[in-house]
């Protein structure tokens, strides 16, 4: 077998990597390598022998000589929290570039192909339970382009074996995200936005590798879309309380409103935006206070087999132990 892994220099990519490597499958990883942490993740693949391959996949010839000869494809690359650029940098990378890799990938004779969604494509739901047939309402465009990238994806079902995972928030080391709140809880500069009742249903990114894995090789995941989340959905305050026990510390008791933030947020991306700034906060930063999903994953134990196994204490524990032995917190 040989795999192609897309934006293998990303937090999930990378542990896929270096995961499928260490099964003996043939890997060729796609990404960039332009931020600090995709520095450090491609130093880590190269260390393993993992060679790292940088292109546009909206190159329909770039895509292509990816696909080369490569039996499976997992496709994770995408523009996600980039802030400080226009809608159509979305609709490029994450719509054009997946269509001109299903059509590379069904030219190679591809035997599967992985899209990596998002539970974004759920957008403001709120209350209940979700799953595969709950209906998507986006209110991004990082959720919009990842629901008509999946359509993508299902029109090449016919001719190309394709599946659909919608991946939950995602943790555990090398994921420089929760950082910002690991770093914030240690140094007692974190305050609880809003009242702490959303709540996540988080997967240990070791957890999603594994789920990844079967939905390339199982048999039934062929022209399905199934949620992989982990097995705790739990508040923001439950989850603050959690990684404030793994690092030791006390549980902050200060608090502040939500509105003024979600304001502050506009305000800050209308300002930036048009200067191409990174805002130094913006609304879907804040979505960590104040959306709730909850999912039914009965759907990945039937069609892949698959069930989490690490709980969401011992893999906070085993991040803030990472972050400590890399020097992003301290010892």
């Amino acid at each position: 077998m040989k795999l192609l892994i897309t934006g293998g220099t990303g937090f999930i990519g990378s542990r896929l990597a270096l995961e499928a490597r260490s099964r003996g499958i043939e890997v060729t990883v796609a990404g960039q390598v332009k931020t600090a942490a995709e520095h450090a993740r491609h130093a880590e693949l190269l260390e393993r022998g993992v060679q790292i391959d940088q292109g546009p996949l909206q190159d329909a010839s770039y895509a292509r000589s990816l696909v080369r000869g490569c039996t499976a494809v997992i496709h994770l690359a995408a523009a996600q929290h980039e802030a400080n650029v226009p809608d159509a940098y979305f609709e490029t990378v994450n719509v054009t570039g997946t269509r001109m890799l299903l059509e590379a990938s069904r030219d190679a004779g591809v035997q599967r192909f992985v899209y990596g969604s998002t539970i974004g494509v759920y957008g403001d739901a709120a209350g209940g339970i979700l799953d595969e047939l709950s209906p998507p309402r986006p209110v991004n465009v990082y959720g919009r382009t990842k629901l008509a990238a999946e359509e993508q994806v299902r029109t090449f079902g016919q001719s190309l074996p394709t599946t659909i995972i919608r991946i939950s928030e995602t943790y555990g080391p090398s994921d420089f995200r929760l950082l910002k709140l690991f770093r914030a809880i240690d140094r007692r500069r974190f305050f609880m936005i809003g009242a702490g009742t959303n709540r996540h249903q988080l997967i240990h990114v070791r957890d999603l590798v594994q789920a990844l894995l079967l939905a390339m090789e199982h048999p039934a995941a062929v022209g399905q879309t199934v949620v992989v989340a982990g097995s705790e959905a739990m508040t923001t305050h439950d989850m603050v309380s959690q990684i404030t026990q793994a690092l030791g510390r006390s549980l902050p008791a200060v608090r502040a409103p939500l509105w003024p933030f979600v304001f502050l947020a506009g305000g800050l991306e209308l300002l930036c935006r048009p200067l191409g700034i990174q805002p130094p906060l913006h609304r879907r930063r804040l979505d960590f206070f104040r959306k709730s999903f909850v999912f039914d994953t009965t759907k990945a134990q039937a069609v892949l087999g698959f069930t989490p196994v690490v709980a969401f204490s011992d893999g906070a524990a085993e991040a803030a132990s990472w972050y400590r032995k890399h020097g992003y917190l301290p010892g």
